[in-house]
């Protein structure tokens, strides 16, 4: 009884981990037909040398391998009370790429994200555990399909 009185009372004080709300997959048209959109795709993921695990031409999918990333560039990992989550994160992307008519290509980003490292705020060591779910911040969709809109102006 003693004991579970004691595991009540620290687990009261413990301040809860808040995750960021994810966002809906990251969707874009490209004014550019498949094939060029598709070759400029693939051009701009081995400017950023992003890992792929597959890639499907003929499914138009593209799948990356886990990268890990610092918390804050391409991940929102939340909060722990008022701290944000700092660190790192592993991140992965899956593309989904489809023609819309002739002169455009639909492109859907969507991403996978978690903790490996992470502490509260900036001060103290790196821990794994918990691992926490993280959200997109949009950041690596963006400029990805910005770098695909220019390399299809070419």
């Amino acid at each position: 009884m003693a004991l579970a009185s004691l595991a009540l009372a620290l687990t009261a004080c413990a301040r809860p981990h808040v995750s960021p709300l994810a966002p809906p997959p990251y969707r874009a048209e490209i004014p550019a037909g498949y094939e060029r959109t598709w070759t400029s795709l693939v051009k701009a993921l081995a400017r950023e040398n992003l890992p792929l695990r597959a890639i499907a031409r003929d499914s138009g999918v593209i799948a990356s391998d886990d990268t890990v990333t610092p918390i804050g560039l391409w991940a929102d990992c939340g909060t722990i009370g008022d701290d944000r989550v700092e660190g790192e994160a592993i991140v992965s992307f899956t593309l989904f790429v489809e023609p819309n008519g002739s002169g455009s290509t639909r492109v859907q980003v969507n991403s996978k994200m978690r903790t490996q490292a992470h502490r509260k705020g900036s001060s103290g060591k790196l821990k794994p555990l918990p691992v926490y779910p993280c959200a997109s911040t949009g950041r690596f969709e963006a400029n990805l399909l910005e770098t695909v809109r220019d390399l299809v102006r070419e």
